[in-house]
């Protein structure tokens, strides 16, 4: 089984940054995407970032290009996320995932909340 744990989450003020990190352990790793979604109160669990085990390419919401950056580093099994300029609408549980077949992200960590301030 697969187990991710992330950390990193908090409270903020808006303008601010935040890295959540999420760690992944439990089984063999191989080739692997991973993602953050997030929830906010009464709304549906969103896509925010991704990136591919390969060619490490990058995918973002529209609404968080140019302020959020994922990164991993896959010697250590961990996906990031770098969170600037952040607004209170990006207030939301995180989400971090992993897929082994790109797009069916099966494997989830618990969350961690964030809450930027206004």
């Amino acid at each position: 089984q697969v187990q991710l744990v992330e950390s990193g989450g908090g409270l903020v003020q808006a303008g601010g940054s935040l890295r959540l990190s999420c760690a992944a352990s439990g089984r063999t790793f191989r080739r692997y995407d991973m993602a953050w979604f997030r929830q906010a109160p009464g709304k549906e669990r969103e896509f925010v970032a991704a990136i591919t085990w390969s060619t490490n390419n990058t995918y973002y919401l529209d609404s968080v290009k140019g302020r959020f950056t994922i990164s991993r580093d896959n010697a250590k099994i961990t996906v990031y996320l770098q969170m600037n300029s952040l607004k209170p609408e990006d207030t939301a549980i995180y989400y971090c995932a992993l897929a082994y077949i790109r797009g069916n992200y099966n494997y989830w960590g618990q969350g961690t909340q964030v809450t930027v301030s206004s």
